[in-house]
């Protein structure tokens, strides 16, 4: 059977979504078949799927296994130039996660006794500026349809949740916080922070953050080994015991891993119409279980998939 070109499906997909959107908006029950996010998934083409920067990769390994993460150089572009010289130095290594407060944060670094000398960063730099957000300009920001209760709009930027204000020619845009989000924990100057050390979000989306730290990127794979920390007993979940503190094997650039050592990624890309499909699959649920599809989805709500590539 002759396959339909990407063309054709895509402007398939786009009318099923202007479809689905529109029969939310009116009441009306759908009047095209509608298929779940795995349906979607599955007649996905090699060109919807994006394959990482290795030079924007971090792998941190602990005990339980790698958690990978992606840095976003488009937002903290000098933050991340930071990270990837302390990582290229070894600084994480043998260092540990200290911190993991309920339905918040997880924080790893170098923590020291106060007065005591931290790890020496090498040639990392040790005062950056905030980069809290960016300009607008020259960013391909995909909108998502629904209103959002923190900026004028929100949607996604370099496969990054974001957001932004509506200023025409003058707007900024940001890194949202979401589950799984990379920032770098700061004292109370807004420029105190120099990716030494490092939050992950592990709770309830805290959005008040936004514009407040400058945030790095995000966890694709292993946010399970995160999730499950015990949580700590000490003001804001930090380890009143440092036996209780995780330790960190390293944290590496996948650029500097020997490729038969890299974990291999294809990360769906956010800026096409299988992706609004995916969105709308998530946005009204038409499984058989669910009796009203909810007609709106939080941008945090949006788990953008992240699989193996296929073999061949």
């Amino acid at each position: 059977m002759r396959q339909p070109s990407r063309h054709a499906l895509s402007a398939t997909l786009a009318a099923c979504v202007f479809a689905l959107a529109s029969c939310a908006t009116s009441g009306a029950p759908a009047s095209v078949e509608t298929r779940s996010t795995q349906e979607l998934l599955d007649a996905s083409t090699p060109a919807d799927w994006r394959t990482p920067d290795p030079a924007n990769l971090l792998y941190m390994d602990v005990e339980g296994g790698r958690v990978v993460i992606e840095l976003a150089p488009a937002f903290a572009p000098e933050h991340v130039a930071n990270i990837r010289t302390l990582a290229r130095g070894g600084f994480w290594n043998g260092l540990t996660l200290y911190r993991s407060q309920d339905n918040f944060v997880v924080q790893f670094g170098d923590v020291t006794e106060e007065g005591a000398p931290g790890k020496p960063i090498g040639s990392a730099r040790a005062k950056l500026p905030a980069e809290f957000d960016r300009a607008s300009a020259g960013l391909a920001f995909h909108a998502l349809p629904d209103p959002d209760g923190w900026a004028a709009q929100a949607g996604f930027a370099d496969g990054f949740p974001a957001a932004q204000d509506d200023r025409k020619g003058a707007g900024r845009t940001w890194l949202a916080h979401c589950y799984g989000t990379l920032g770098a924990g700061r004292d109370m100057a807004p420029d105190s922070s120099n990716g030494t050390e490092l939050y992950i979000v592990t709770g309830q989306s805290p959005r008040q953050l936004d514009r407040n730290i400058t945030t790095v990127g995000r966890v694709l794979q292993g946010m399970e080994l995160l999730s499950v920390l015990p949580r700590g007993t000490g003001p804001l979940g930090f380890y009143e015991d440092p036996k209780q503190r995780t330790p960190i094997r390293r944290i590496r650039l996948a650029s500097e891993v020997p490729a038969s050592e890299r974990t291999p990624l294809q990360v769906l890309r956010t800026d096409t119409p299988l992706f609004d499909a995916v969105v709308e699959s998530r946005r009204n649920r038409r499984d058989d279980w669910y009796v009203r599809p909810a007609g709106h989805i939080d941008l945090c709500n949006i788990s953008v998939p992240v699989r193996t590539p296929p073999a061949g």
